[in-house]
């Protein structure tokens, strides 16, 4: 089975990721730049904020236009391993 035949998405494609963190004055700003070191097209309008019933964290839906599979997983890398993301799924 060839590379192509195995990928399940098909690219371009707009593709929603959540990201939670506590509630912190930098966490939406922090994430948004982030985010757009491999998305640059990203606008502030693609991310969405809900804070959690207790108020102590939120959780930001980021929805970028995904060019490939690797841009996703460089994403996914960058966010993982940022000290104000608790998880990014």
């Amino acid at each position: 089975m060839s590379e192509e035949q195995k990928e399940l998405m098909e690219f371009p494609c707009r593709f929603p990721i959540k990201v939670m963190g506590e509630k912190h004055p930098d966490f939406h700003p922090t994430i948004f730049e982030v985010v757009r070191v491999h998305a640059p097209d990203l606008d502030i309008t693609d991310i969405v904020a809900r804070d959690s019933s207790s108020g102590r964290y939120v959780s930001l839906t980021v929805t970028v236009t995904a060019m490939s599979r690797e841009q996703l997983d460089d994403i996914y890398r960058a966010l993982s391993s940022h000290a104000l993301v608790k998880f990014a799924l």
